[in-house]
């Protein structure tokens, strides 16, 4: 039985990927930041698809949470075949007005834990000859974002990364998947008060449901940048086809209210 760490496990595309997993009879590790919420989707996934599951809480935001998380894995004797780096947030607003404070942990759970936790398992992987390793970004990453600059340009490297570390370990046994979901219906534009922009408004959200499966599918097949839905190519692709200069304009515009 194969073994996955999930970060962010407890809501939205984590939660409905450790399902996914729980289905195909891998050993879950979930995480994230909320002990009860977090022990209550573990022994509901465990009762359901009687799988073995094991809840770490952790909150990532923290700085050395990442090495924590492993070494605690690491107590528990176990080997991590697949990583899913899905914990993540946003912050909406005009850069010289955000608070500090929260940026830096957003780039802390969206950038550090996460290249912390892959380079802390990826060794063994290597080692082994086998393993996946799925990364949570979004089409923000194709373009410059206004309004959430900082969000946009995390998830940015998570494209950048994932792609650089794909190439790396070609012929490994490992593969990086890149998960690039558009506007999706979670928690995340709550917490990351953006329920109310344009994007939000004019776009219909794809389910949580759907995103994770386009995600893990593409894992399976060991394809580096899935991008679920047209509507969403169309909008990475975007970029291509548009004037540098007039990019951060239209983000912008579709970021605001």
């Amino acid at each position: 039985m194969q073994t996955v760490l999930i970060t962010g496990a407890s809501t939205g595309i984590g939660f409905e990927l450790a399902k996914l997993f729980a289905r195909d009879k891998y050993k879950l590790v979930l995480s994230a930041n909320n002990q009860a919420r977090l022990t209550a989707c573990a022994e509901r996934i465990a009762a359901e698809y009687d799988v073995p599951v094991e809840a770490i809480a952790q909150n990532l935001a923290k700085p050395g949470a990442a090495k924590k998380l492993v070494d605690e894995i690491n107590k528990r004797n176990l080997d991590i075949d697949v990583l899913v780096n899905n914990a993540g947030f946003g912050v909406l607003g005009l850069f010289a007005r955000t608070e500090v404070g929260r940026e830096t942990e957003l780039l802390q759970v969206n950038v550090v834990a996460l290249t912390e936790l892959t380079k802390l398992l990826v060794p063994g992987m290597v080692e082994r000859q086998s393993g996946k390793i799925l990364n949570v970004g979004s089409t923000a990453g194709f373009v410059p974002g206004p309004g959430m600059a900082v969000y946009y340009a995390s998830k940015a490297y998570v494209l950048s990364f994932s792609e650089a570390l794909a190439n790396e370990l070609h012929g490994t046994g490992v593969t990086v998947t890149v998960l690039c979901p558009g506007p999706t219906r979670t928690e995340f534009q709550a917490r990351a008060g953006i329920t109310d922009s344009r994007l939000f408004n004019l776009m219909k959200p794809m389910s949580a449901a759907r995103a994770a499966k386009k995600g893990y599918l593409a894992m399976l097949r060991g394809q580096t940048v899935v991008i679920p839905g047209l509507t969403n190519k169309a909008m990475a692709g975007f970029s291509r086809l548009v004037p540098r200069e007039l990019i951060p304009q239209v983000v912008r515009l579709i970021n605001e209210p």
